[in-house]
């Protein structure tokens, strides 16, 4: 059997499988974050120790653990987990949705050497800035670093006592060396830092350590119980869902919004603000447009209007024409292809007719042209998407899928039923890991539904997207 651990911001999730990828068991444990300053996100990674001790504990109560062999781990990217030269944490850990770093990550972005070597915008949730912000406001802090670890790494530390780190997850860092697959003695340095501060790298489906055998005598685990490289969130969630060649795509409605791509080869274009980061599995890469609110957008909405997002999308019925009303999804600034953290979301077109029908149209279709802003951007790399694989809560919503398909003008197919985030990605690769395979293990789930375009509104969706941006483009004036 093989446990996939998924580090989240809001909990940690295992999962175990069996050898026929069947699922066993399954465990949460509940984490919260801290904002002690407006755009401030913190975590203290003592937190996630005791979540893994937790659900490994509900694991063992669940079913036999004796048999695992493999253990991969997936987790929220970008976060700076700082630890001083005897392993001891220094400070909360700095996460992803945190923007304190908004002037470093500028400052480093405007740096030509950066975009070049890691492929991508220097965003301020990324991993560098966040050190730079440390140096200047922490200067001791920063002296007593000597590790600087993201959030899964931290926790492969406590379960193998290695600092080994892979390369999706540190592909979002901005030292990594995107196209070579290792870190850039050059960012590094323009950081004041080196090698010495940075883990080894593995990739995500090899073998990055051995479970300690005082965890897995406490577990009931096998103790030649092996530990994967792993995944960061999306690119395990992508091996869950069998995204590993060029050519397959996943959209993701969670909170955030994912337009997710596998590439055999590293096409960058950062000018798009699309993300080109390496895949979990060798020689491959992938690129993402991301989207700060998806059902994010939605669940605002329901607060709006009272009603809970089930409740307004349950009721659309067949899809209709774009609304006059448009709903611009920037509740708290932009990836891309806009790159812009100040911009914010508006209502535009309102009339006596809006009603809350109308109201709940506009905001699906506002997060659907903000996918199909992502999809022009990844276009332009190169990157072409046939047909998508759709995940995430929002996918509960089959008015949404139309509307996704019609816009983009592919099929989405929809899975059946099924756990397919990142705890299942990163269990498949604990068992690539355990026994040596690879993207033959990543195959693809049973599809419940295919959601086809519909072509009598396609022209009248093309219409919608050319308001959306002109709309976009006069709400970045006034933001």
């Amino acid at each position: 059997m093989y446990i996939g651990l998924d580090l989240g911001t809001s909990g940690l999730k295992a999962l175990l499988i069996d050898a026929d990828q069947n699922v066993v068991a399954e465990a949460n444990a509940p984490l919260t974050n801290e904002r002690p300053q407006d755009g401030w996100s913190e975590q203290d990674p003592a937190s996630w120790l005791a979540a893994c001790d937790a659900v490994m504990a509900a694991l063992k109560e669940r079913a036999d653990l004796s048999g695992v062999k493999g253990i991969g781990l997936s987790g929220q990217m970008h976060g700076a987990t700082l630890l001083d030269a005897s392993d001891v944490v220094l400070r909360p850990c700095i996460l992803w949705n945190d923007t304190r770093s908004h002037r470093e990550a500028a400052a480093l972005d405007a740096d030509p050497q950066f975009r070049t070597i890691t492929g991508n915008i220097v965003f301020p949730g990324f991993t560098a800035p966040k050190l730079a912000w440390v140096k200047q406001n922490e200067p001791d802090t920063f002296k007593a670093t000597a590790k600087v670890l993201l959030p899964k790494d931290y926790l492969r530390l406590y379960l193998t006592g290695e600092f080994v780190g892979e390369m999706s997850d540190s592909a979002g860092t901005a030292w990594l060396d995107t196209s070579a697959r290792d870190w850039s003695d050059a960012l590094l340095a323009a950081t004041d830092m080196d090698r010495s501060y940075m883990p080894r790298l593995v990739e995500g489906s090899e073998i990055s350590g051995q479970l300690r055998p005082e965890l897995a005598a406490q577990w009931g685990v096998s103790p030649s119980c092996v530990i994967a490289g792993g995944g960061g969130d999306n690119a395990a969630s992508a091996i869950g869902v069998g995204v590993v060649k060029a050519g397959q795509a996943f959209v993701s409605l969670g909170t955030s919004g994912v337009l997710f791509a596998a590439n055999d080869g590293y096409q960058p274009d950062a000018e798009t603000a699309v993300h080109t980061f390496c895949h979990a599995l060798p020689n491959t890469w992938h690129q993402m447009g991301v989207i700060l609110a998806a059902t994010d957008a939605l669940n605002w909405y329901g607060r709006f209007v009272g009603k809970a997002a089930a409740e307004l999308t349950a009721n659309l019925g067949s899809l209709k024409v774009p609304t006059k009303t448009q709903f611009l999804p920037y509740l708290g600034g932009e990836r891309t292809p806009l790159n812009d953290a100040a911009i914010r979301g508006a209502f535009t077109g309102l009339e006596h007719a809006t009603d809350t029908a109308a109201g709940t149209r506009a905001v699906l279709e506002g997060v659907t042209f903000a996918i199909k802003d992502c999809a022009e951007a990844l276009a332009a790399t190169g990157t072409k998407i046939d047909r998508l694989l759709a995940v995430g809560g929002g996918t509960k919503s089959h008015y949404w899928l139309e509307a996704i398909a019609t816009a983009l003008g592919v099929p989405v197919d929809l899975p059946a039923a099924g756990d397919f985030g990142g705890a299942f990605g990163a269990a498949r690769l604990g068992m690539m890991a355990a026994t040596g395979g690879g993207a033959e293990i990543a195959t693809a789930p049973h599809i419940q539904a295919t959601i086809d375009p519909v072509s009598d509104l396609t022209a009248a969706y093309e219409d919608g997207f050319a308001r959306f941006k002109t709309a976009q483009h006069a709400l970045k004036r006034l933001t």
